[in-house]
């Protein structure tokens, strides 16, 4: 559509020349689809241009619709509504745009931009498996990683993994109390998930403990800070942080259980990282800012000795950075980690963290921080934010056992993928790692599809059955869709081609503007860092597909021009769901 309206800006230019004698930026004239009520496939907004014409908008109109009409060879009719001009364009124009594109081997891929971003998602805790929440996270950090790729930029997949802190030796005392030495291998259990039984586990004997002193008299909140369990898992914390051999040990050994779990988890996503920085290597960072921050007048200090960023003038609060008993906290963290991540890569454009929407004022203090220390990249820093998933049966947590097992999910995910093609007889005469490949591909695309489909910022609710059925706007509509295209241009044996002189019917023409629009799509996308632009426009790129296969005769039409015609927009449509999904982090079988 760019290259339409830089066409018509043109002509429209030498028309404010003529009839008003104005010399008008390219910009003046501003564009939006045509309403699907009316006749047209651009609209002019007239507007803007009254002040200029002197006249009122159907007039204006009018007269620009003629002038185009008359000037450009490529504008077949226009009709006015109010202060919209909508103009039609030949068959013959945009027959020519889709061979441009049939023909570019390397369509929606861009150029080399030499923009580096650091796309940072996952960062789980070491404490317990990755659930439903981590996936609806994971998915958007690689599928805007993959987008960004696509506009040519470079891309550093990346997580800080959180394992250090109270959380992590919860675990550590629980299976020091009641593990029996049990290890991934002596249970055949997976290490993260072995690791989260022992933090559920602590809360339960913490839950106890809190309960018999409370019954022994003890206010609940002076309860629940001297808990034996707690303040043992706090003495941990402390030899941890001193070096203690034999809890850095048993530290050690139980994180690398949790790793192996999580690295048998992404395998299944399709996911890996590039960069990965640990919360141990980096929870030091940023003390040495502070000092600097200190001395710039950004930090003062309070007569407790504790240190804090005044926000006030901003809008913000003050905020700590550094204790009284001088330990870091989080946002110290946080601040040294990207002065960090700028060294490693000193060229890159920009920072996203994929973090819940609950973070939201953390990274509004933490990149004004940033900003107030002098680092012009802070700029180019963004959060991310997304909603929470819910589920019919409410809100989850972790060390209370209730969440939605990200292993579980997904394996459940592809097991009504094969219920579903099974009950359809998609999969007979295929051997079984043929079955278990496609319904692996179903499975996992239904469930990255349902949860990017959804604008990141919105809060949403996950329903399995919905994601997997094969109507509607979902994972596996979108794939039948591909192996119907596939099919056809095997069954054709050739690719099409295109012929400029055909006449386009309704359909046609539908399908053949919403695969002009990929490229646009894909840029929007990624400005916006959301995945759901994508995931929609394939959704509707699918129905005007089934609805020009429903009107059209494809293979067993008669005249050959239109026939060949035919076959080249089906396998275009092939080509860009396949590209589209990609760039979501799905596949598309061949066959379902």
């Amino acid at each position: 559509m760019q290259n339409l309206e830089q066409k018509i800006s043109a002509c429209l230019n030498n028309f404010a020349k003529e009839v008003y004698g104005q010399d008008l930026p390219l910009n003046t004239w501003q564009y939006q689809k045509t309403r699907k009520e009316f006749d047209g496939d651009i609209t002019l907004v007239v507007f803007p241009l009254l002040r200029i014409s002197k006249k009122g908008p159907e007039q204006t109109g009018e007269e620009i619709g003629n002038y185009l009409n008359e000037h450009l060879d490529i504008v077949t009719s226009y009709n006015t509504v109010k202060g919209f001009l909508n103009i039609e364009i030949s068959d013959s124009y945009w027959l020519e745009s889709f061979d441009t594109i049939f023909k570019d081997e390397q369509f929606g891929a861009k150029s080399p931009s030499g923009k580096t971003y650091l796309v940072e998602f996952s960062s789980p805790n070491t404490n317990k498996p990755l659930h439903l929440g981590h996936l609806r996270n994971i998915f958007l950090g690689d599928a805007v990683s993959s987008i960004l790729e696509a506009n040519g930029h470079e891309v550093v997949r990346t997580q800080i993994i959180n394992d250090r802190g109270i959380h992590i030796c919860k675990s550590m005392l629980a299976w020091q109390k009641a593990g029996l030495n049990e290890t991934p291998e002596s249970t055949g259990i997976k290490g993260d998930k072995l690791v989260g039984k022992y933090y559920v586990e602590f809360d339960k004997q913490y839950k106890k403990e809190i309960a018999a002193l409370v019954e022994n008299g003890m206010e609940k909140d002076e309860a629940e800070k001297k808990a034996p369990s707690l303040l043992a898992a706090q003495e941990m914390l402390r030899k941890w942080e001193a070096g203690d051999e034999e809890v850095t040990e048993l530290w050690k050994t139980m994180n690398s259980w949790v790793y192996g779990g999580f690295d048998d988890t992404y395998k299944q996503m399709d996911v890996s990282f590039d960069k990965l920085y640990y919360e141990s290597d980096t929870y030091l960072l940023g003390k040495s800012v502070v000092d600097e921050g200190l001395s710039k007048g950004v930090f003062f200090k309070k007569e407790d000795g504790s240190v804090w960023c005044d926000l006030t003038a901003e809008g913000l609060d003050e905020k700590l950075v550094l204790r009284s008993d001088g330990t870091a906290v989080y946002m110290t963290q946080d601040i040294g980690t990207a002065i960090e991540r700028y060294k490693d890569y000193p060229n890159m454009k920009g920072m996203i963290y994929t973090v819940g929407n609950e973070q939201d004022y953390h990274f509004k203090v933490l990149f004004l921080i940033l900003k107030k220390l002098g680092y012009e990249w802070a700029k180019e820093c963004y959060h991310l934010s997304y909603g929470m998933v819910d589920l019919p049966s409410g809100k989850m947590k972790s060390r209370e056992g209730t969440v939605v097992d990200a292993d579980d999910l997904m394996a459940d995910m592809v097991q009504e993928a094969k219920k579903s093609t099974e009950e359809l007889g998609k999969l007979e005469g295929l051997s079984d790692q043929e079955v278990h490949d496609i319904c692996d591909t179903i499975g996992m695309g239904a469930l990255k599809y349902y949860l990017l489909k959804v604008d990141p910022k919105k809060r949403m609710m996950f329903n399995p059955e919905e994601s997997i059925d094969l109507q509607g706007n979902t994972g596996p509509f979108i794939q039948y869709a591909y192996t119907r295209t596939n099919s056809l241009i095997e069954k054709a044996g050739t690719s099409g081609s295109v012929d400029k002189s055909i006449s386009l019917n309704e359909s046609e023409k539908e399908l053949l503007l919403n695969l002009l629009a990929y490229s646009a799509t894909i840029e929007t996308a990624a400005a916006e860092y959301n995945p759901g632009h994508l995931a929609n426009y394939t959704y509707e790129l699918v129905k005007s597909y089934n609805s020009f296969y429903q009107n059209n005769m494809v293979l067993k039409e008669e005249d050959e021009k239109q026939k060949n015609f035919r076959i080249a927009i089906s396998y275009m449509t092939g080509k860009i769901i396949k590209e589209a999904m990609r760039n979501l982090g799905i596949n598309v079988p061949q066959r379902m």
